[in-house]
């Protein structure tokens, strides 16, 4: 279920099956322009990176942005027929994949307010659900989401810390958790191998960062 999929930096995952699909591309190291969908979960630096975007976009790319970074986009100069802007807890489907969002807050802190209706993206890709949680605490949303593969920040400041993000996941259950949102803005790789340390044996973790 995880192959051809990388965690590129920090929050920034490659999906290479049906589409080639970028997530938040951050640090991109060269010119790709291999992008078919890019999807942006917020605005912070960290996750939505003009600069990171002309590395993997192409004629044609599809992005998928909160509805609040639409005239950047389009400042950007992605024509609006190939910019969606999408709202939290809402389905979609973009180029025959099924999509749905979740929104995605800070409970305890100020960084990401529930109110600015940031998300995560449930992507359903030949009948896998592939949960990117975005940048986000343990929330009432999140503890709903059904999932097979889950992408959870474990970075903590910002976001959930290891052990947060280990009981988000132990009560979403999805067949495989991979830790993200660690190693270059915040957390180590230590905070990768703590979380996996906290997971019912039946979640199979698997460490795609250094």
């Amino acid at each position: 279920m995880i192959e051809n999929i990388t965690v590129l930096c920090h929050s920034s995952i490659k999906i290479n099956k049906e589409k080639v699909i970028y997530i938040d591309p951050f640090k991109i190291d060269k010119n790709y322009n291999d992008a078919d969908i890019i999807f942006i979960t917020h605005d912070h630096y960290d996750h939505y990176s003009e600069e990171d975007i002309n590395r993997v976009k192409k004629k044609d790319t599809v992005i998928i942005v909160p509805e609040e970074l639409l005239t950047k986009v389009l400042r950007k100069g992605f024509r609006q027929d190939y910019i969606i802007t999408v709202e939290p807890n809402q389905k979609y489907m973009v180029d025959g994949i099924k999509i749905e969002t979740i929104l995605a807050y800070n409970i305890n802190k100020q960084f990401h307010p529930k109110e600015n209706g940031w998300v995560g993206y449930i992507i359903e890709i030949k009948g896998t659900k592939y949960y990117i949680a975005g940048d986000t605490d343990i929330t009432e949303e999140n503890k709903k989401v059904r999932c097979d593969v889950a992408f959870v920040p474990v970075g903590g400041t910002y976001t959930m810390d290891f052990k947060e993000a280990a009981n988000l996941i132990n009560e979403i259950q999805p067949k495989i958790v991979v830790p993200i949102h660690y190693g270059s803005v915040v957390g180590t790789k230590q905070d990768a191998i703590g979380f996996s340390k906290l997971l019912n044996p039946k979640i199979e973790c698997k460490i795609l960062m250094k």
